[in-house]
């Protein structure tokens, strides 16, 4: 965890889970499918190769408003990854999640998102977070009610969700 008291450069830490920007060495081991001792047996997922491969071209994804990976306080193990795909267009912010499959079912994926999310609340240019799901994946609809989004719009075979400042307005 940083010790800098600054939301810019903290990672976002819950009751179970501390959610830390990725680093590029990070990024490039899961490139390589080196494995560190510090990743649960199942990480990364087909999900995290991807984020880890669209960093050389979306380089802000690094940085402290971008992607993180999801760790155990307990374990101290990557168990997944939740991000934000910087920049906000409009003062809306997109934001995606990850739990490998030996974590699922934990709450893990809901207590992120909901942490993650509040802490994009906060940052300047941005007044809503908002996540497209597709229809056959309940879990993951599930996974944005239960951290407080809500449905906003369903297009085809895809639901739109999003969570706003309370008063709706940029901070």
């Amino acid at each position: 965890m940083s010790s800098s008291s600054s939301p810019i450069h903290a990672d976002v830490v819950t009751k179970r889970l501390v959610l830390r920007p990725w680093t590029r060495s990070e990024a490039i081991a899961v490139l390589d499918d080196t494995r560190p001792p510090h990743w649960a047996d199942d990480f990364p997922a087909e999900g995290d190769r991807v984020v880890a491969g669209l960093f050389e071209q979306y380089p802000d994804w690094l940085g402290p408003y971008g992607h993180r990976l999801v760790i155990e306080r307990d374990s101290g193990l990557v168990v997944g990854s939740i991000g934000l795909f910087w920049p906000p267009s409009e003062g809306v912010l997109e934001i995606g999640y990850g739990i490998v499959v030996s974590r699922r079912g934990r709450g893990y994926a809901p207590e992120a998102t909901k942490a993650l999310a509040d802490f994009a609340l906060t940052l300047p240019d941005v007044h809503t977070v908002s996540a497209d799901v597709e229809l056959s994946n309940p879990a993951s609809v599930r996974v944005l009610e239960k951290a407080g989004f809500r449905r906003w719009t369903t297009r085809e075979n895809v639901v739109k969700f999003r969570i706003s400042n309370p008063d709706g307005h940029q901070q």
